[in-house]
């Protein structure tokens, strides 16, 4: 249900990525053009001096903005996993749930090995909806087959729900 989040935050981190490495050429460029002007003129040494803070000032703030950069993208990368694992768990849900419905649907015999397995591992995220409506008298189990399509509609308002807060998460860090 919720596919373009990890895409979003593949984009936000290749995004990073590129700043970070924009932000070390600029250093590059920066000392490089330092050497350069150095080796053309020769300052006196008051002007050797300033020129000595200047470029010191400019390069701690390089720095300090790759070590930043580094931290958010080191950062961006564990929400990505994160949210990665939650994807697979709730596509797991998902696939488990549209297996119970159209065992459902089709009126498969609960006796069966299949269906009891099928029952028993996703009846601790269907009890919350079970008997949330009740289906006409002359369609057996048509209340539970809705019962699991409210299920499936839940749970993917939930994993929605997760998907954005880790993305509220990653972009609230890499802010402060």
């Amino acid at each position: 249900m919720s596919e373009p989040e990890p895409t979003l935050l593949a984009t936000d981190d290749a995004r990073r990525n590129q700043q970070h490495d924009s932000v070390k050429g600029q250093v590059e460029d920066d000392v490089n053009a330092e050497l350069a002007d150095r080796a053309s003129a020769d300052p006196s040494p008051r002007q050797a001096r300033k020129l000595d803070q200047v470029a010191g000032s400019m390069k701690e703030d390089a720095i300090d903005e790759v070590v930043s950069s580094e931290r958010e993208v080191h950062r961006s990368r564990g929400i990505a996993r994160v949210s990665q694992f939650i994807d697979y768990a709730f596509f797991l849900l998902y696939a488990l749930l549209a297996i119970r419905f159209v065992l459902s649907l089709i009126a498969a015999r609960s006796g069966a090995g299949f269906v009891k397995f099928i029952v028993t591992l996703t009846d601790p995220f269907f009890a919350p909806f079970r008997n949330i409506v009740s289906g006409p008298q002359d369609a057996p189990g048509s209340g539970v087959t809705l019962s699991i399509a409210i299920a499936f509609l839940a749970y993917g308002v939930l994993h929605i729900v997760i998907n954005r807060l880790l993305r509220l998460i990653a972009t609230r860090q890499n802010h402060i």
